[in-house]
């Protein structure tokens, strides 16, 4: 069937470490295949604004859950990963990759916040370029006993290394040079939010042109959208996720066609207001079983 991930609230007032297992468990329990979590590391007032605190950090809490679950896969969507140092990335990485038995998934993108870059000490002018350099040292300690980037260090031993020298590696963002960095690094391609139409037009002829260039194969493709329920139908220009229960049925059977590998249905609201996790839940059970049905009815995408 195809599989369908979440895309679990770490932050809130209604994240709690029993509410934050429990959606764990729910993903699990009901099989989603990845639950994957968001992450900022020194959230200022723009990122509260949509981000309101608690706001657990990624790598803690998923190893966290790492060791209370046993079949889900656990990703982050997607780590900022100018923000930390590229060797405490790989090493967090690998670990988690290793002790959840090969369950981990690195979600990876630049970045947004200015204030928080301005508070971390960091310019966010230079965050993709700054990505691009972290994932070039990410993915070599990965695959290599130690690791050198002179001046700046030598022989640097991260440590354990991932069975095969890798962990899934999903990179986000739907610009020009996110699409060639995913081309340049990635096991998977995973816009947020993208419209099927430029997916289809744009973004997915890119991402093969962009890999044609670094002669690597096009990457895989999860993309996250919304899962946003409602009676009535939504308008032509809604976005993917967002209508009855039949539209958004459509919507996930036209990303599969697509070549989406799995989706990441994401029922985060657009602003901060109270959450309804079991109603959120029950949504996504009715999606699940939906297309399901529309899998077995029709062959070519529900498998």
């Amino acid at each position: 069937m195809t599989r369908l991930g979440l895309n679990v609230p770490n932050f809130g007032p209604e994240a709690d470490p029993d509410t934050l297992l429990g959606w764990a468990r729910f993903a699990e329990d009901n099989g989603f295949s990845t639950i994957v979590v968001s992450d900022h590391v020194a959230p200022t007032a723009e990122v509260v604004a949509l981000y309101p605190p608690p706001f657990y950090d990624p790598f803690t809490l998923l190893a966290w859950l790492a060791g209370q679950t046993t079949t889900v896969h656990l990703g982050t969507s997607v780590t900022v990963l100018p923000y930390r140092h590229p060797l405490l990335t790989a090493r967090l990485s690998a670990m988690l990759h290793v002790l959840s038995g090969g369950r981990f998934v690195l979600g990876a993108g630049s970045g947004w916040s200015r204030t928080e870059f301005a508070a971390l000490g960091l310019d966010a002018s230079a965050r993709g370029a700054t990505t691009d350099a972290h994932l070039e040292i990410i993915t070599r300690a990965w695959a290599e006993p130690t690791i050198s980037d002179a001046p700046r260090f030598h022989a640097v031993a991260t440590g354990p290394n991932p069975p095969g020298g890798h962990v899934p590696l999903w990179i986000g963002g739907a610009g020009k040079a996110a699409i060639r960095r995913a081309a340049r690094f990635a096991t998977a391609w995973h816009p947020i939010n993208p419209t099927l139409s430029w997916l289809r037009d744009t973004g997915i002829p890119a991402l093969a042109d962009a890999s044609a260039a670094v002669g690597r194969p096009v990457p895989g493709l999860v993309p996250r959208i919304k899962a946003r329920l409602q009676p009535e139908p939504a308008p032509p220009d809604r976005p993917l996720g967002v209508g009855t229960l039949a539209q958004v049925v459509d919507d996930v059977a036209a990303l599969v066609e697509a070549g989406a590998g799995e989706v990441i249905l994401d029922p985060n609201p657009d602003s901060p207001r109270p959450r309804d996790f079991a109603s959120e839940q029950r949504q996504l059970l009715e999606i699940r079983d939906a297309v399901r049905a529309r899998g077995a009815a029709g062959p070519g995408w529900g498998s």
